[in-house]
């Protein structure tokens, strides 16, 4: 296999949610935003709704796997997963995303093959498993970021309970029931008791804000942020419940944490590189027009304290890597000075994305990937690139 069939110039697909931001993604990638549309994804991949193009060759990365799996997947991972497991992304959070959780692998096949069998359409608004997979997912913030993860220990959150007037009386459901027994008393209750208990506190944490008496080190800060743009308080969203009761994080660039099936969790604001395994299946459990479905998340919620991890790179050589629990991905970050070498050998299919400087393709003429580019490299190659300039790269793989 000659290199100009072994190394391949991506081109991923933006995501246009209206949670994402304006500018971010639309600088990195180089893309004229007139339209003013949100850019809240840049996907690359194999995922069947956005699958990733082969530019050097006018096909989606999805076709040119299939020509020969195992040639640019590597037996191993071929036999393993059957494709790419992973899914890369840049991420540009503006509005706040839902409270969710996410399966395990086991659970996910359950659910697909039941809702299979009901006979409820893949793409319909209340189908809960789009596929029979887990996802896992680990992200690395570009900058400061924030996230809501897992639940707060038991004194932390017996203390909101009793600092928030209107929650004291959930105290002793919590001291007698856990975790389960009150959130599960929280997101079945009816709507009209949300409101009753949640509007006195929106309505303070508003005015708060509207006063600069917050930073984004208080919760109330985020509930306001939620209702950043409404002028009447309806029917309260029972998200806010999840914000008393889950762990406020702050990370700052470089940090990564991981989000494992069962562990709430909910992005709040700023950017990041993502990569997850390669599913659609999220149970929500508020902070969206999305559907929620809460005999599900009750079923898939891990309802114990969370001690969030913030999880730092091992620096070997150029090359920052962090540590993933699961098979189905690995990432690395790659700082390179100008002039600067790089030399591998991939094991599996790599995905690398330019977030700073630019690279030149050894051994393959005229390649040059620069920043907000990315490339692909098939398994057993053994391939280099130098830097043009002061470079970072991440680089997405299978770590076998």
């Amino acid at each position: 296999m000659q290199l100009t069939d072994k190394i391949f110039k991506l081109k991923g697909k933006v995501q246009h949610y209206a949670w994402g931001g304006y500018h971010f993604i639309p600088s990195l990638l180089k893309i004229d935003n007139t339209a003013n549309k949100p850019f809240a994804e840049y996907w690359l991949g194999t995922h069947n709704a956005a699958p990733t193009e082969v530019v050097d060759k006018n096909i989606s990365l999805n076709d040119l796997i299939l020509q020969n799996p195992s040639r640019y997947l590597g037996d191993e991972v071929y036999q393993l997963f059957k494709g790419i497991p992973y899914l890369f992304k840049v991420l540009d959070i503006k509005d706040m995303l839902s409270i969710q959780v996410h399966p395990t692998k086991e659970e996910a096949v359950k659910g697909f093959l039941l809702e299979e069998q009901k006979g409820i359409p893949i793409n319909a608004p209340n189908r809960n498993y789009k596929d029979q997979n887990h996802k896992p997912e680990m992200m690395i913030a570009l900058g400061e970021f924030w996230l809501l993860h897992g639940f707060k220990n038991k004194l932390a959150i017996e203390n909101i309970l009793t600092e928030n007037a209107e929650l004291n009386i959930f105290l002793p459901l919590f001291k007698k029931e856990g975790y389960k027994g009150l959130y599960q008393t929280l997101m079945e209750m009816p709507q009209e008791q949300v409101n009753t208990i949640l509007t006195p506190l929106v309505v303070k944490a508003i005015n708060q804000k509207k006063q600069h008496q917050l930073t984004k080190n208080h919760l109330e800060w985020w509930i306001a942020k939620w209702y950043n743009n409404t002028t009447t308080l309806t029917d309260i969203d029972r998200g806010i419940f999840s914000i008393y009761l889950l762990n406020l994080v702050q990370l700052q660039k470089g940090e990564a944490i991981f989000q494992k099936a069962g562990v709430l969790h909910a992005y709040l604001e700023g950017q990041n590189i993502e990569l997850m395994a390669n599913s659609d299946n999220v149970l929500r459990g508020g902070l969206t027009p999305k559907y929620i479905d809460i005999n599900e998340l009750m079923l898939h919620t891990l309802f114990e304290p969370i001690n969030p991890t913030i999880i730092y790179s091992e620096k070997i050589a150029e090359e920052k890597k962090y540590p993933c629990p699961v098979n189905d991905f690995a990432i690395s970050t790659i700082e390179l000075n100008a002039g600067k070498e790089y030399n591998a050998l991939a094991t599996s299919f790599e995905i690398f994305f330019v977030m700073e400087g630019a690279v030149i393709i050894k051994d393959k003429e005229n390649c040059v990937i620069k920043k907000g580019e990315a490339f692909g490299i098939a398994a057993n190659t053994h391939y280099g690139f130098t830097s043009t300039g002061n470079t970072i790269l991440f680089k997405a793989f299978v770590p076998i």
